[in-house]
């Protein structure tokens, strides 16, 4: 699999408080994970840190002990419950940095399976022959009103409300993770950003960019097209494409 990412400041903000991380394993299983942190006084760029490092020390300490699906889908929830925890407990060490917590989005691609989980509204994309499919649903506000029929997508994208997010790391004790599995094509790409991307960028003109741009030039493209578009916000993109896998059999 290839792994193509990148991450910017923005046009605004004073620090960038997203981050990433990605590893390939001894055995070809990829694991990918994009947050997208926040709370003043760098509370937000610490937690969004330990988030990565501590998500990136299980991962990549232990996925090639994992033989199964099921396994791997527990190994997720236990990694994202660790973050949250070492997030929390960092944060009731100091006033300045209490109510800190960050966006997690985070996924494991082995043959010809993806796990993924998040939590906030970091976003997880399928791309597959010209068609973006979005695999996570928003824990957001503007998400809330959609589905409860007060507001339009349209709408939602002016909304006063708009970045207010409705679940993240590090804020309470526990957290509420959802998960998903889909299963993986040859030449499929897939999408890890934060918001910054999502927010300035449609998910029509990330289909086309995705259709016609070389791979490794595709997160490039697509952090200067959320620049271009107005960039209020730090951005981050981290993408993926599946190989064909190789023939075994004698």
């Amino acid at each position: 699999m290839k792994i193509v990412a990148k991450t910017d400041i923005g046009n605004q903000r004073n620090e960038n408080q997203d981050n990433y991380r990605a590893g390939r394993q001894p055995d070809e299983t990829v694991w990918a994970l994009v947050c997208d942190g926040m709370g003043g006084a760098q509370g937000g760029k610490l937690a969004s840190g330990i988030a990565s490092a501590t998500m990136e020390e299980l991962f990549a300490a232990n996925i090639d002990t994992i033989k199964n699906p099921e396994d791997m889908k527990d190994f997720i929830f236990s990694s994202i419950k660790s973050s949250n925890e070492r997030i929390h407990q960092k944060s009731m060490q100091s006033v300045t940095e209490r109510g800190m917590g960050t966006t997690l989005v985070c996924a494991v691609m082995r043959d010809n399976l993806i796990q993924y989980a998040h939590v906030g509204d970091s976003r997880a994309y399928l791309y597959r022959d010209g068609t973006l499919l979005q695999l996570t649903r928003d824990h957001s506000m503007v998400q809330q009103l959609i589905e409860e029929g007060r507001i339009t997508e349209e709408e939602a994208t002016t909304h006063p409300n708009k970045n207010l997010i409705t679940r993240a790391l590090g804020v309470s004790p526990s957290v509420e993770v959802d998960y998903g599995e889909a299963y993986l094509a040859a030449h499929d790409i897939i999408l890890l950003c934060t918001d910054g991307l999502t927010n300035y960028v449609t998910d029509d003109e990330i289909a086309y960019t995705l259709e016609n741009t070389q791979f490794y030039d595709t997160a490039d493209v697509l952090v200067q097209q959320a620049l271009d578009g107005g960039g209020l916000d730090n951005v981050t993109v981290l993408l993926v494409e599946a190989e064909p896998l190789e023939d075994t059999r004698g």
